[in-house]
């Protein structure tokens, strides 16, 4: 039956796709993207403490991601919001953070069940939106141009087919088909934007299970990879190839723009980590010459490169030293150049001035 946009595609082909997945242009396309992905995991495993990846870089791929939605929020709220303890946060930011909670969630989960499956795939949904929300089972979910109205696609109806494509894209997930994991990555985020479970929040979804699936393949050490930076730039042709498998069985396009995503993305995740370990031994030395010995520690100044903002209480958390001599050294830091204090409510923060311009950038 020929695809119409104005009527659910409840013939959504199951995985595998009969379409030629592995053209020559594909293969010529892993060979770079696998290269970039493996020297961003190289580099990433060579940060002394790898924590200072997990919410300077996953908090810009949450903002990103979400901008995709239209859910914007600044660096300064996020980074801000993810350190201090204030009810004064306004509705995108909160959503940016549980998004953020949501990649990370999903990665402790892996890490003890290392599955991708559907009811993961709804915890991830329910984090991402705050909703005890599951499947979608009611009619008439559209997808339209946000401008003119017009019904670019009507996803699958009813909980059981639904559910029945996503047990298809389960096995498929953890098939041994000799496919390209980057490839089947592609092929993976294509088909649950087509199935499209839930009645809100399914590209943010999706993109988290992008993450989780190179992790689970051990492609990423970390949920490190900045891939919806490229997505934003490239936005139009994100959709449009979207809707050319599903109008034309044109696979072979949408895979090779979801390559590029992950070589380009990777190069530049990369190129960040360098820059904030430079930045980092840089700081260390500074650190070292104009601080007091006793006041001194790695641990101390790796610890503000954690997120942007710190506090005394992220110095006492951290059993580096006590709430008063907590706010003694973050003074001295600022005298010597290194933070920049700002009252957010009742609180103090403390900004690493240099490491929030390298994010922001």
């Amino acid at each position: 039956m020929a695809f119409n946009r104005n009527t659910p595609y409840n013939d959504l082909p199951i995985l595998p796709p009969k379409a030629v997945v592995e053209s020559p242009n594909i293969l010529k396309k892993v060979v770079t993207s696998s290269r970039a992905l493996a020297e961003l995991k190289g580099i990433g495993q060579s940060i002394p403490n790898q924590r200072i990846l997990i919410d300077s870089i996953l908090l810009q791929e949450a903002r990103s991601s979400s901008e995709i939605e239209n859910v914007i929020t600044s660096n300064d709220a996020l980074f801000k919001a993810f350190s201090a303890e204030t009810n004064k946060i306004d509705p995108a930011t909160k959503e940016v953070l549980r998004y953020r909670q949501a990649i990370w969630d999903g990665y402790k989960k892996l890490e003890k069940r290392s599955l991708l499956t559907t009811n993961l795939f709804i915890s991830l949904y329910q984090t991402v939106k705050e909703t005890q929300a599951s499947i979608r089972n009611t009619p008439g979910t559209k997808i339209a141009n946000t401008k003119t109205g017009e019904i670019i696609y009507t996803p699958p109806e009813g909980e059981k087919n639904i559910r029945d494509k996503l047990k298809n894209l389960e096995e498929y997930i953890h098939s041994s088909d000799g496919i390209d994991p980057l490839i089947k990555m592609a092929i993976i985020h294509y088909q649950f934007e087509a199935i499209h479970p839930f009645s809100d929040g399914n590209g943010r979804t999706g993109r988290i299970i992008n993450i989780l699936y190179l992790v689970h393949n051990n492609l990423l050490e970390l949920p490190v990879l900045y891939l919806s930076k490229y997505i934003i730039e490239y936005k139009t042709d994100y959709y449009k190839y979207l809707r050319s498998v599903t109008e034309k069985d044109n696979w072979e396009q949408w895979i090779i723009f979801m390559l590029d995503a992950i070589e380009k993305t990777a190069i530049y995740t990369k190129d960040k980590i360098y820059a904030i370990r430079n930045l980092l031994d840089i700081t260390l030395e500074k650190a070292r010459k104009k601080l007091p010995p006793h006041m001194y520690s790695k641990e101390l100044i790796e610890l503000l490169f954690y997120q942007p903002y710190t506090k005394v209480q992220f110095l006492v958390d951290a059993g580096i030293v006590k709430r008063q001599t907590a706010a003694e050294y973050l003074q001295a830091l600022e005298t010597n150049g290194i933070l920049k204090s700002s009252k957010l409510g009742r609180e103090r923060l403390y900004l690493n001035l240099q490491l929030y311009k390298l994010l922001s950038r």
